[in-house]
């Protein structure tokens, strides 16, 4: 998840913990040339293997996510498919359940302090788990106890927390309207055969539902932000783009050579993805990235990197490594002129960012982001491994399984910050190859709440 390098100096060094686990993936996935390609031998093989990519993605992505240097697959020879997905489910191994939802993320990110709205977030969001598991009664327990809760004490206190109280109070009253068809829609499904038509059409209404009240929930959560409220953001770096608040971005892409994008069996023209941008935990990241959208710098690239672990773009053709502009004064300019802005990290507990240094720097490995990559899509922003200040236009959708990467328990959280995710067409990353072209980026909500630099 580094830049596209020009050089080499990215890859990991022998002497680094990813570069050890890589030369031990290396050894595991030798001696390919024996007879005994099949067997008990093979077996250890890939056991061993197994364990070695395991902790490389531990240790250190780069190890297995790093910069191709060839373009070709990052897999030794021998790593096979199904090593790969055994060493996932080792890496991962934490025994508890991980946040993978995109928008729940995004409310939890929301810079609010209602402690009765947070206790309503999860009985909505669980209901959605218990629909895709079938748990029926559970589903239908929990909208019983959304709909308890919206009409109980607990209103008065979330209306007076908005900036709005009325419109809250109407927002409340639509969430209790739409709790109605949901408790229709999971009954019906109760009482139709398992497996029939009427169960996938009692399962479908149900999941509309359920995802309109989520929706009313992140209106009402989104009126509790504190009227005026800005991320606090050191004057150092008033001469870069900020984002006050959110934007929403769509991007459009289609391949190269005209064919389709195959989502598990189903063949679309084009790939359509919907992205929130949060400036509330990344405002200069955020600023940045609406910036280069809003002028248009990423339509018409390509697709410069997929390698089943990131899907990766924002190297513009010539020899700079990103967008060439007026450089902030504190940060300065890449080596070809590039804009360059600071790292910034945003972790739970703190006021603000924290800016040019990641967490391990800070001696504060192991705490949790704001916003984790644990959501397949989480956006990135790329940099040089070991420099801070190096992001200026790359940035990458994370498409590990999101089991590995637990808020606070990897190396990507505090070392790249998420500043968004992919809420609607996070599947189309799954077939974007390389040379796959973006062919329209716009920021379709939010523009006003970009400041530029004055």
């Amino acid at each position: 998840v580094v830049q596209q390098p020009q050089n080499n100096h990215h890859a990991p060094s022998s002497q680094s913990p990813a570069g050890s686990s890589a030369s031990a993936l290396m050894m595991a996935s030798s001696n390919n040339n024996d007879d005994a390609a099949s067997g008990p031998f093979a077996a250890f093989r890939n056991v061993a293997a197994t364990a070695a990519l395991a902790a490389a993605i531990w240790s250190g992505p780069n190890a297995v996510v790093g910069p191709s240097m060839t373009g070709t697959s990052h897999l030794p020879e021998g790593i096979t498919s199904a090593v790969v997905a055994n060493a996932k489910e080792m890496a991962s191994g934490s025994g508890s359940r991980v946040n993978k939802d995109p928008e729940s993320l995004l409310r939890y990110g929301l810079p609010i302090d209602n402690k009765e709205v947070r206790q309503l977030q999860p009985i909505i969001e669980e209901i959605r788990q218990d629909i895709s598991t079938k748990r029926k009664a559970a589903a239908l327990d929990g909208a019983r106890k959304a709909k308890g809760f919206l009409k109980g004490k607990a209103t008065e206190k979330m209306t007076k927390a908005c900036r709005e109280p009325a419109k809250c109070s109407a927002i409340i009253d639509e969430m209790v309207a739409d709790i109605e068809p949901l408790e229709g829609a999971l009954s019906a499904s109760q009482d139709a055969g398992r497996g029939s038509e009427q169960e996938r059409k009692a399962q479908d209404d149900a999941y509309a539902a359920q995802d309109a009240l989520q929706k009313k929930l992140t209106d009402l959560e989104e009126q509790m932000v504190p009227k005026g409220y800005v991320t606090p953001v050191p004057d150092d770096y008033a001469d870069l783009p900020q984002l006050r608040g959110r934007a929403t971005v769509e991007m459009v892409l289609k391949k190269a050579d005209g064919g389709p994008f195959d989502i598990e069996g189903t063949n679309y023209p084009q790939a359509k993805m919907k992205m929130i941008i949060d400036g509330y935990t990344a405002p200069v990241t955020g600023g940045n990235f609406i910036d280069l959208v809003d002028k248009g710098f990423y339509s018409k690239m390509e697709i410069q990197r997929s390698d089943g672990f990131v899907v990766q773009t924002g190297d513009p053709a010539g020899e700079a490594d990103g967008y060439v502009a007026t450089p902030s004064k504190s940060v300065g300019a890449g080596k070809h002129g590039e804009r360059l802005i600071p790292l910034e990290t945003f972790l739970k507990g703190d006021k603000g960012p924290f800016y040019e240094t990641s967490m391990e720097d800070e001696g504060r490995g192991g705490q949790a982001t704001v916003l984790p990559f644990s959501s397949y899509g989480a956006m990135g922003w790329a940099r040089e491994e070991y420099e801070p200040n190096t992001g200026s236009s790359q940035f990458f959708w994370l498409l590990f399984d999101s089991d590995l990467t637990p808020a606070g328990k990897n190396v990507l959280d505090g070392r790249y910050p998420v500043f968004g995710y992919v809420v609607e067409g996070a599947d189309f990353l799954r077939d974007t190859k390389e040379g796959d072209i973006i062919v329209s980026a716009k920021v379709t909500g939010g523009i006003e709440n970009l400041v530029q630099p004055k």
